[in-house]
Protein backbone atom coordinates (compact mmCIF):
# COMPACT_ATOMS: atom_id res chain seq x y z
CA UNK A 1 0.00 0.00 0.00
CA UNK A 2 1.13 3.53 -0.74
CA UNK A 3 -0.48 6.72 0.52
CA UNK A 4 -1.54 9.13 -2.20
CA UNK A 5 -0.78 12.06 0.13
CA UNK A 6 -3.86 13.86 -1.09
CA UNK A 7 -7.65 13.63 -1.05
CA UNK A 8 -10.32 12.07 -3.26
CA UNK A 9 -13.74 13.61 -3.89
CA UNK A 10 -16.79 11.83 -5.30
CA UNK A 11 -19.16 14.01 -7.30
CA UNK A 12 -22.94 13.52 -7.35
CA UNK A 13 -24.19 12.24 -10.69
CA UNK A 14 -24.59 15.18 -13.05
CA UNK A 15 -22.62 17.63 -10.91
CA UNK A 16 -19.07 16.74 -11.89
CA UNK A 17 -18.37 20.22 -13.25
CA UNK A 18 -19.52 21.95 -10.08
CA UNK A 19 -17.20 19.76 -8.01
CA UNK A 20 -14.19 20.04 -10.30
CA UNK A 21 -14.57 23.83 -10.45
CA UNK A 22 -14.28 24.16 -6.66
CA UNK A 23 -11.28 21.83 -6.31
CA UNK A 24 -7.61 22.65 -6.73
CA UNK A 25 -4.71 20.33 -7.43
CA UNK A 26 -6.63 17.68 -9.38
CA UNK A 27 -4.13 15.07 -10.57
CA UNK A 28 -6.38 12.18 -11.62
CA UNK A 29 -10.02 11.62 -12.50
CA UNK A 30 -11.95 8.37 -12.59
CA UNK A 31 -15.33 9.46 -13.94
CA UNK A 32 -17.01 10.97 -10.83
CA UNK A 33 -13.99 10.46 -8.55
CA UNK A 34 -11.40 13.26 -8.45
CA UNK A 35 -7.96 12.77 -6.86
CA UNK A 36 -6.13 15.88 -5.66
CA UNK A 37 -2.64 16.37 -4.26
CA UNK A 38 -3.97 18.63 -1.50
CA UNK A 39 -5.20 18.14 2.06
CA UNK A 40 -8.98 17.84 2.53
CA UNK A 41 -10.87 21.08 2.04
CA UNK A 42 -14.47 22.17 2.43
CA UNK A 43 -16.46 21.05 -0.58
CA UNK A 44 -20.07 21.94 -1.22
CA UNK A 45 -20.52 19.62 -4.17
CA UNK A 46 -18.82 16.42 -2.95
CA UNK A 47 -21.08 13.45 -2.32
CA UNK A 48 -18.29 11.82 -0.31
CA UNK A 49 -14.70 12.74 0.52
CA UNK A 50 -12.00 10.10 0.81
CA UNK A 51 -9.79 11.59 3.52
CA UNK A 52 -6.80 9.22 3.47
CA UNK A 53 -6.64 7.54 0.05
CA UNK A 54 -4.02 4.94 -0.71
CA UNK A 55 -3.17 2.79 -3.73
CA UNK A 56 -2.57 -0.94 -3.47
CA UNK A 57 -1.70 -3.74 -5.85
CA UNK A 58 -3.09 -7.26 -5.55
CA UNK A 59 -2.99 -10.51 -7.47
CA UNK A 60 -6.32 -12.11 -6.62
CA UNK A 61 -9.84 -11.28 -5.53
CA UNK A 62 -9.22 -12.91 -2.15
CA UNK A 63 -6.03 -10.94 -1.63
CA UNK A 64 -7.81 -7.65 -2.36
CA UNK A 65 -10.62 -8.50 0.06
CA UNK A 66 -8.16 -9.56 2.77
CA UNK A 67 -6.20 -6.36 2.32
CA UNK A 68 -9.29 -4.30 3.02
CA UNK A 69 -10.64 -6.51 5.83
CA UNK A 70 -7.34 -6.23 7.66
CA UNK A 71 -7.92 -2.49 7.93
CA UNK A 72 -11.58 -2.42 9.02
CA UNK A 73 -14.94 -4.10 8.54
CA UNK A 74 -17.06 -1.76 6.39
CA UNK A 75 -16.25 -0.98 2.77
CA UNK A 76 -18.35 0.35 -0.11
CA UNK A 77 -17.46 -0.10 -3.74
CA UNK A 78 -17.43 2.84 -6.13
CA UNK A 79 -17.91 1.10 -9.51
CA UNK A 80 -15.52 2.34 -12.20
CA UNK A 81 -13.61 -0.45 -13.98
CA UNK A 82 -13.48 -4.26 -13.97
CA UNK A 83 -17.06 -4.32 -12.71
CA UNK A 84 -17.40 -8.10 -12.32
CA UNK A 85 -14.08 -8.42 -10.51
CA UNK A 86 -14.93 -5.47 -8.27
CA UNK A 87 -18.31 -7.00 -7.41
CA UNK A 88 -16.64 -10.29 -6.45
CA UNK A 89 -14.27 -8.44 -4.11
CA UNK A 90 -17.26 -6.70 -2.52
CA UNK A 91 -18.95 -10.09 -2.04
CA UNK A 92 -15.95 -11.38 -0.07
CA UNK A 93 -16.10 -8.41 2.28
CA UNK A 94 -18.40 -8.33 5.34
CA UNK A 95 -22.01 -7.82 4.30
CA UNK A 96 -23.30 -4.25 4.01
CA UNK A 97 -27.06 -3.99 3.54
CA UNK A 98 -28.14 -2.05 0.50
CA UNK A 99 -31.79 -2.03 1.52
CA UNK A 100 -33.57 1.32 1.98
CA UNK A 101 -33.76 2.40 5.62
CA UNK A 102 -36.71 3.71 7.61
CA UNK A 103 -36.70 7.30 8.81
CA UNK A 104 -35.66 8.38 11.39
CA UNK A 105 -32.20 6.84 11.73
CA UNK A 106 -28.99 7.83 13.46
CA UNK A 107 -25.72 8.32 11.64
CA UNK A 108 -23.82 5.01 11.96
CA UNK A 109 -20.91 5.14 14.39
CA UNK A 110 -18.80 2.56 12.53
CA UNK A 111 -16.62 4.07 9.79
CA UNK A 112 -17.49 3.34 6.17
CA UNK A 113 -14.53 3.02 3.82
CA UNK A 114 -14.60 3.35 0.05
CA UNK A 115 -12.65 1.60 -2.69
CA UNK A 116 -12.42 1.59 -6.47
CA UNK A 117 -10.72 -0.73 -8.93
CA UNK A 118 -8.57 1.00 -11.53
CA UNK A 119 -7.67 -2.26 -13.32
CA UNK A 120 -7.45 -5.98 -12.56
CA UNK A 121 -4.65 -5.60 -10.02
CA UNK A 122 -4.85 -2.03 -8.72
CA UNK A 123 -7.23 -0.36 -6.31
CA UNK A 124 -7.53 2.96 -4.55
CA UNK A 125 -9.21 3.01 -1.15
CA UNK A 126 -9.72 5.13 1.92
CA UNK A 127 -10.77 3.79 5.31
CA UNK A 128 -11.71 7.29 6.46
CA UNK A 129 -14.42 9.12 4.53
CA UNK A 130 -16.59 12.15 5.21
CA UNK A 131 -19.78 10.09 5.13
CA UNK A 132 -20.72 7.04 7.23
CA UNK A 133 -23.06 5.92 4.43
CA UNK A 134 -21.97 3.92 1.36
CA UNK A 135 -20.68 6.39 -1.23
CA UNK A 136 -22.32 9.18 0.76
CA UNK A 137 -25.85 8.07 -0.16
CA UNK A 138 -28.80 7.56 2.19
CA UNK A 139 -31.50 5.41 0.60
CA UNK A 140 -34.81 5.75 2.42
CA UNK A 141 -37.80 3.46 2.40
CA UNK A 142 -40.28 5.73 0.65
CA UNK A 143 -43.81 6.47 1.80
CA UNK A 144 -46.38 6.04 -0.96
CA UNK A 145 -49.36 7.59 0.79
CA UNK A 146 -49.37 10.79 2.82
CA UNK A 147 -46.73 13.20 1.52
CA UNK A 148 -47.96 15.30 -1.43
CA UNK A 149 -44.51 15.35 -3.07
CA UNK A 150 -41.14 13.60 -2.87
CA UNK A 151 -39.57 16.68 -1.27
CA UNK A 152 -39.96 14.95 2.09
CA UNK A 153 -36.93 12.79 1.20
CA UNK A 154 -34.71 15.86 1.04
CA UNK A 155 -35.75 16.99 4.51
CA UNK A 156 -35.36 13.48 5.91
CA UNK A 157 -31.78 13.41 4.64
CA UNK A 158 -31.00 16.88 5.99
CA UNK A 159 -32.40 16.02 9.43
CA UNK A 160 -30.37 12.83 9.64
CA UNK A 161 -27.18 14.67 8.72
CA UNK A 162 -28.01 17.49 11.12
CA UNK A 163 -27.91 14.96 13.94
CA UNK A 164 -30.99 16.43 15.60
CA UNK A 165 -34.58 17.14 14.65
CA UNK A 166 -37.77 18.73 15.93
CA UNK A 167 -39.94 16.79 18.33
CA UNK A 168 -43.19 17.19 20.25
CA UNK A 169 -43.29 20.72 21.60
CA UNK A 170 -40.95 22.18 18.97
CA UNK A 171 -42.17 25.34 17.26
CA UNK A 172 -41.19 25.43 13.58
CA UNK A 173 -41.49 28.10 10.92
CA UNK A 174 -41.53 26.80 7.35
CA UNK A 175 -41.55 29.11 4.35
CA UNK A 176 -42.24 28.06 0.78
CA UNK A 177 -44.17 25.11 2.14
CA UNK A 178 -46.61 24.24 -0.67
CA UNK A 179 -47.63 21.55 -1.50
CA UNK A 180 -46.53 20.37 1.95
CA UNK A 181 -43.87 17.65 1.77
CA UNK A 182 -41.73 19.25 4.48
CA UNK A 183 -44.77 20.22 6.55
CA UNK A 184 -45.84 16.57 6.47
CA UNK A 185 -42.44 15.52 7.87
CA UNK A 186 -42.48 18.10 10.67
CA UNK A 187 -46.06 17.36 11.69
CA UNK A 188 -45.29 13.64 11.86
CA UNK A 189 -42.42 14.43 14.23
CA UNK A 190 -44.98 16.02 16.55
CA UNK A 191 -43.87 19.62 16.00
CA UNK A 192 -46.07 22.68 15.70
CA UNK A 193 -45.62 24.06 12.19
CA UNK A 194 -46.24 27.64 11.09
CA UNK A 195 -46.46 27.01 7.35
CA UNK A 196 -46.29 29.91 4.86
CA UNK A 197 -46.69 30.02 1.07
CA UNK A 198 -48.48 31.95 -1.64
CA UNK A 199 -50.00 28.64 -2.80
CA UNK A 200 -52.27 26.41 -0.77
CA UNK A 201 -51.10 23.35 1.14
CA UNK A 202 -52.36 19.93 0.22
CA UNK A 203 -55.71 19.69 2.08
CA UNK A 204 -54.76 16.49 3.92
CA UNK A 205 -51.49 18.03 5.14
CA UNK A 206 -53.27 21.22 6.19
CA UNK A 207 -55.55 19.13 8.44
CA UNK A 208 -52.67 17.43 10.26
CA UNK A 209 -52.41 18.16 14.02
CA UNK A 210 -50.08 21.04 14.77
CA UNK A 211 -50.17 22.59 11.29
CA UNK A 212 -51.12 26.25 11.01
CA UNK A 213 -51.05 27.45 7.41
CA UNK A 214 -50.96 31.10 6.31
CA UNK A 215 -51.26 32.12 2.69
CA UNK A 216 -48.92 35.00 1.98
CA UNK A 217 -45.40 36.33 1.47
CA UNK A 218 -42.83 34.08 3.09
CA UNK A 219 -40.35 36.89 3.65
CA UNK A 220 -42.93 38.89 5.54
CA UNK A 221 -42.51 36.43 8.40
CA UNK A 222 -40.05 38.48 10.43
CA UNK A 223 -38.83 37.77 13.98
CA UNK A 224 -40.95 40.63 15.31
CA UNK A 225 -44.07 39.20 13.70
CA UNK A 226 -43.55 35.52 14.52
CA UNK A 227 -41.60 35.55 17.77
CA UNK A 228 -39.14 32.86 18.92
CA UNK A 229 -39.12 29.53 17.12
CA UNK A 230 -37.02 26.41 17.59
CA UNK A 231 -36.45 25.71 13.90
CA UNK A 232 -36.70 27.51 10.56
CA UNK A 233 -37.11 25.56 7.33
CA UNK A 234 -37.08 26.90 3.79
CA UNK A 235 -37.45 25.17 0.44
CA UNK A 236 -38.71 28.36 -1.16
CA UNK A 237 -37.82 29.10 -4.80
CA UNK A 238 -35.84 32.34 -4.59
CA UNK A 239 -32.39 33.77 -5.15
CA UNK A 240 -30.04 32.70 -2.33
CA UNK A 241 -29.14 36.37 -1.77
CA UNK A 242 -32.77 37.12 -0.92
CA UNK A 243 -32.89 34.16 1.46
CA UNK A 244 -29.67 35.27 3.18
CA UNK A 245 -31.08 38.75 3.69
CA UNK A 246 -34.13 37.29 5.42
CA UNK A 247 -32.12 34.73 7.41
CA UNK A 248 -29.84 37.52 8.68
CA UNK A 249 -32.83 39.13 10.38
CA UNK A 250 -33.42 35.95 12.33
CA UNK A 251 -29.77 35.47 13.20
CA UNK A 252 -29.51 39.03 14.48
CA UNK A 253 -32.67 38.64 16.56
CA UNK A 254 -31.46 35.47 18.28
CA UNK A 255 -35.00 34.10 17.97
CA UNK A 256 -33.95 30.86 16.26
CA UNK A 257 -30.93 28.57 16.59
CA UNK A 258 -31.68 25.81 14.08
CA UNK A 259 -32.08 26.21 10.33
CA UNK A 260 -32.38 23.94 7.29
CA UNK A 261 -32.71 25.84 4.03
CA UNK A 262 -32.35 25.01 0.36
CA UNK A 263 -30.16 27.30 -1.76
CA UNK A 264 -31.63 27.20 -5.26
CA UNK A 265 -29.51 28.39 -8.20
CA UNK A 266 -30.61 29.80 -11.54
CA UNK A 267 -28.50 28.24 -14.28
CA UNK A 268 -24.76 27.66 -14.02
CA UNK A 269 -22.61 29.70 -11.66
CA UNK A 270 -23.54 32.06 -8.88
CA UNK A 271 -22.37 29.58 -6.27
CA UNK A 272 -20.15 32.01 -4.35
CA UNK A 273 -23.08 32.98 -2.12
CA UNK A 274 -22.81 29.51 -0.56
CA UNK A 275 -19.64 30.70 1.19
CA UNK A 276 -21.65 33.38 3.01
CA UNK A 277 -23.96 30.71 4.40
CA UNK A 278 -21.04 28.39 5.26
CA UNK A 279 -19.29 31.17 7.18
CA UNK A 280 -22.22 31.54 9.60
CA UNK A 281 -21.06 29.90 12.88
CA UNK A 282 -22.36 26.36 13.32
CA UNK A 283 -23.10 25.96 9.62
CA UNK A 284 -22.59 23.40 6.89
CA UNK A 285 -23.43 23.68 3.20
CA UNK A 286 -23.67 20.48 1.20
CA UNK A 287 -25.25 18.82 -1.78
CA UNK A 288 -27.73 16.22 -0.59
CA UNK A 289 -28.47 13.08 -2.51
CA UNK A 290 -32.01 14.43 -3.00
CA UNK A 291 -30.89 17.91 -4.07
CA UNK A 292 -31.11 18.91 -7.69
CA UNK A 293 -29.38 22.08 -8.92
CA UNK A 294 -29.24 23.34 -5.37
CA UNK A 295 -27.38 23.09 -2.08
CA UNK A 296 -28.63 22.74 1.49
CA UNK A 297 -27.60 24.95 4.39
CA UNK A 298 -27.76 23.32 7.82
CA UNK A 299 -27.16 25.26 11.03
CA UNK A 300 -27.79 23.72 14.42
CA UNK A 301 -26.85 24.98 17.86
CA UNK A 302 -27.52 23.46 21.26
Amino acid sequence: MKSLKGTAYLAPIGFEKQLSDELQGIVERYERLYITDRKPVQSFWAQNIWLEPFVANFESISQAASLLKDIQRNWALYPYAEHRRAALIQEKLPYISGKPVKFPINIPEAPMGSFVLLDKTTLIASARCSSAFPNGEILFEEVREGPPSRAYLKLWEALVLAGKMPSAGSRCLEIGSSPGGWTWVLANLGATVLSIDRSELDPEVAKMPGVCFTKGNAFGMTPEKVGPVDWIFSDVACYPEKLLEWISLWLESGYCKNFICTLKFQGEGGYAIANDFANIPGSRVLHLGHNKHELTWIRTLT
